[in-house]
């Protein structure tokens, strides 16, 4: 599916302001797409959405197609009458620039029950889960079965201990107000003629919903423990490579069943937003298999995967697929094959631009094409231009000067404004879509930095604050967007 000439922002609903402690799907979140709209973008990117593991990772996720409760908005519990305002008289103070999951999850986990306790089950929850059943039964059990074995580890599950009906129904009401908190903000999405491009991981967690529920459908040793897990080999962002942990598929088995639990996936997924970004496509033609007992990412083999057979049974039950292929890293022929078969645009970074491989410049740029900045995996490009600085300074004769050198050269700037200088050249770019992390937008440091590859700990923090969008910086990503035709 071809993208029509646009552009837009990358902001996980977590980054949002607001004041308890975490970006929700309250009014600040409102607030943010109108500003979208009033800058004249078309796009948000989301990161997944799904509810999150310890290492709080959207790509670590306790299901595939559930919704993280953490962004139901406690104003928007008021709003339907399960709270009152005493409940949200004392909220406690909560950094307004980063993220501490371990007390926003014990906070608004009080608040959750308490809202339970008003809630009744009307036709509309009825309806929800009579379509969602399929899906929604068994990650409530799955999630009242952690909390009894108090533990994340479902193969240490102890058989003789079962969660209580009612709590495999709160986690069912979580799960509703999820996706009617979601629906309301898609339905002022589309309202002002923004479309929300998701993100699916390649992979899920093992301690999921989805692998307790189905093992057969992954590579599990009789204990349940995976054998085999995800990653990718040595590369731009570890030489280590990147050990997901997260268990690899048995295609064959799924295969068998044609794909149901894929079109499933898909299906649902559709149901949120209006395009996807489908990480780690490679995983589709080929995927690095490393066995489980390994420290490392070094020591794997490439296996093949299920490639176009997948897609042709997805597309046969669900029509067109609006999805942008993440093709970063090692890329083969084959992948860029099957990416070209299906239609889809790929990706480039232009934080990637000025090595010595200039693939990721814009003068090599097509039109189908997603152009950004840095991706949710990248530093800043504030802080990117600083990293750089201090690498040349300490080595004058080391590549981080002759990459600093091509990107002045290439951008005709001297560094002082080079998130807006970045912007520029991916906006005016040819590039049908030019994404742009608020980060870049807002031209912060390192310290806004969403993730580092690699790093189990300290992530997907940052927010920003509801006072860093100023008139100044709509108008002048307004004019930059008109001026290039998005």
């Amino acid at each position: 599916m071809k993208i029509a000439r646009s552009s837009g922002i990358l902001l996980h609903p977590t980054s949002l302001p607001g004041r308890f402690g975490i970006g929700d799907l309250g009014p600040e979140c409102f607030r943010f797409v109108d500003f979208l709209g009033e800058a004249k973008q078309k796009l948000w990117h989301i990161l997944p959405l799904g509810p999150t593991g310890p290492d709080n990772s959207p790509y670590q996720s306790r299901s595939s197609v559930a919704g993280n409760p953490l962004l139901i908005s406690p104003e928007k519990l008021l709003d339907e009458g399960y709270l009152d305002k005493r409940d949200l008289r004392d909220v406690p103070r909560f950094s307004a620039t980063r993220v501490s999951f371990s007390e926003v999850r014990a906070y608004k986990w009080r608040l959750f029950r308490r809202a339970f306790e008003g809630f009744s089950e009307k036709l509309q929850y009825r309806e929800f889960e009579r379509t969602s059943g399929w899906w929604l039964r068994p990650y409530a059990e799955f999630m009242g079965l952690c909390e009894v074995n108090r533990t994340s580890a479902w193969t240490k599950f102890d058989p003789r201990l079962k969660p209580r009906e009612d709590t495999i129904r709160f986690h069912k009401f979580l799960q509703f107000e999820f996706f009617r908190q979601w629906a309301a903000v898609k339905a002022h999405c589309a309202r002002r003629q923004i479309l929300i491009m998701g993100d699916m991981p390649f992979y899920v967690e093992h301690d999921s919903a989805d692998v307790w529920h189905s093992p057969q459908l992954f590579d599990l040793g009789r204990d349940g423990e995976s054998r085999t897990v995800g990653g990718v080999p040595p590369d731009y962002f570890s030489n280590d490579g990147q050990l997901w942990g997260n268990p690899t598929y048995r295609w064959a088995r799924l295969k068998k069943t044609k794909y149901e639990w894929w079109v499933n996936r898909f299906r649902v997924a559709f149901q949120l937003v209006d395009i996807l970004r489908v990480d780690h496509f490679r995983g589709f033609v080929k995927f690095w298999s490393v066995p489980a007992s390994h420290s490392t990412a070094r020591k794997g083999r490439w296996v093949n995967g299920p490639g176009m057979d997948l897609f042709k049974i997805v597309r046969k039950k669900l029509g067109s697929l609006p999805l942008v292929a993440e093709n970063l890293g090692y890329i083969t022929p084959e992948v860029e094959e099957l990416r070209r078969k299906l239609s889809l645009s790929g990706m480039v970074v232009l934080q990637f631009a000025f090595g010595e491989d200039g693939t990721h410049r814009p003068n090599n740029y097509v039109r189908e094409l997603v152009s950004f900045t840095g991706t949710h995996d990248n530093n800043t490009t504030r802080g990117w231009w600083d990293e750089l600085k201090q690498a040349a300074r300490e080595h004058p004769r080391a590549p981080a000067r002759a990459e600093m050198d091509r990107a002045k050269s290439f951008l005709q700037t001297d560094g002082r404004d080079i998130s807006w200088a970045f912007i520029q050249a991916a906006m005016t770019s040819v590039a049908d879509v030019a994404l742009i992390p608020m980060q870049d937008i807002l031209d912060l440091g390192s310290n806004a930095r969403m993730n580092v590859p690699g790093r189990a700990k300290g992530n997907w923090r940052w927010r920003y604050e509801a006072t860093a969008i100023t008139p100044r910086i709509v108008r002048r990503l307004c004019d930059l967007t008109e001026v290039s035709d998005r």
